[in-house]
């Protein structure tokens, strides 16, 4: 993890999960360029364009709201088994940016080793899904036009100022699917700022706002998309969970008496309030939410068939939300990527240390557990096969 990804979420403050993390305000943290160093560079950048064959929609270009054609900033290439892919070509790329663009790629986080620490330091600490954008832009051409996001955002600035202005919400915390649109914001902003580098923008979702670089300075910044848990998802949760009731698992009474489809829905309601009313059911939905949430999937090559009993290997746990939970009956059972593997008693001192998602040798999860490296090394393997960790040799 480096130091940048942890300053960046510190810097929002230690009231923000109290006070402003999803309260529907904004929030603004001033920083400087060193604390965001080793995050991304535009070395990062190039290199994302010249190695990796990305195109539209994750890859693209924008202005004032619309989408330039992909032929305008590259040229295509046939294979030897007849695929097409297209090829970035830089002097078109940067006639375009020139031009006023503005470049996206999205989910950079899988790119870029610095971005990806910052995005799971982020859903250590938010206890939410993260994806992480990048926007580059060199003009005063806004790139999107007025607009309002359906989830929340941790903008970090890189490189370059970004001017934003923010004009409220005019629906509460819309969503993707919704059942109305928000009304139209007002003409003048509430807020009106430059973001510098360093810099740290929280956004709640549904608040609209307009970006865009001052004339003839670059800008780079990252975008922190937060999937968040709504109400919705906890009556979904719940709809799941009642399903062991005959009545839920019932057609409802379509063709039936008033009488009969009153009562269906009087049942229902019923045992719907009765999840409810239990004061634990928040905790409880969050608890199975983070050992259902997604894993940063990673191989570890060459080891397809176990582990050898190497002290020197290095073993990480892949998952930022995960439980481990230390049973009556003498085993331990730790849950990540909606998969649970229970040990003995005995593990749980190696899947406690695992915890914190630093790489450990296979020979000092030995040594503090007072576990054999053998015992170790397929005790470890085990969560190789079940995908929540990776290991690699000493570098």
């Amino acid at each position: 993890m480096t130091a940048s990804s942890s300053a960046v979420v510190a810097r929002l403050g230690e009231d923000f999960l109290a006070e402003a993390f999803g309260r529907r305000d904004f929030r603004l943290s001033r920083g400087d360029a060193a604390s965001v160093a080793g995050i991304l560079t535009w070395a990062d950048v190039n290199d994302v364009l010249a190695r990796h064959r990305i195109t539209p929609p994750r890859l693209r270009l924008s202005t004032n709201g619309a989408v330039i054609p992909l032929d305008a900033y590259s040229v295509p290439e046939v294979g030897k088994r007849r695929t097409v892919s297209h090829r970035i070509h830089p002097a078109a790329l940067h006639e375009q940016l020139a031009k006023g663009a503005t470049l996206v790629i999205d989910a950079v986080d899988e790119l870029v080793p610095g971005v990806q620490h910052l995005a799971e330091e982020l859903e250590s600490t938010l206890r939410a899904k993260v994806q992480v954008n990048l926007y580059a832009s060199w003009t005063a051409v806004e790139g999107f036009g007025t607009h309002w996001d359906d989830h929340d955002v941790v903008v970090v600035q890189i490189d370059g100022s970004k001017r934003w202005r923010l004009y409220g919400s005019t629906r509460a915390a819309p969503m993707h699917l919704d059942m109305e649109e928000p009304e139209e914001p007002p003409e003048e902003p509430i807020a009106d700022f430059v973001l510098t580098p360093g810099d740290v923008l929280y956004l709640p979702r549904g608040w609209w706002h307009a970006v865009s670089a001052s004339e003839g300075e670059r800008s780079l910044h990252l975008t922190c998309g937060l999937s968040v848990s709504t109400g919705a998802d906890l009556i979904v949760w719940l709809s799941e969970i009642l399903r062991k009731h005959d009545i839920v698992r019932a057609d409802l009474p379509r063709f039936g008496t008033d009488e009969e489809k009153t009562e269906t829905a009087e049942l229902l309601r019923a045992l719907l309030s009765d999840e409810l009313s239990n004061p634990d059911v928040i905790d409880q939905f969050f608890a199975l939410r983070d050992g259902r949430e997604r894993v940063r999937y990673r191989p570890s090559l060459p080891f397809v068939d176990g582990l050898p009993a190497d002290p020197e290997l290095n073993a990480r746990l892949l998952t930022t939300r995960h439980r481990l939970h230390h049973s009556d009956d003498g085993t331990t059972t730790l849950t990540a990527g909606d998969e649970s593997f229970t040990f003995a008693a005995a593990a749980h001192p190696v899947l406690r240390t695992l915890a914190d998602r630093q790489d450990h040798r296979l020979g000092d999860l030995a040594s503090e557990s007072g576990l054999s490296i053998e015992q170790v090394a397929a005790l470890v393997y085990e969560l190789v096969k079940g995908q929540i960790v990776a290991v690699e040799e000493a570098r």
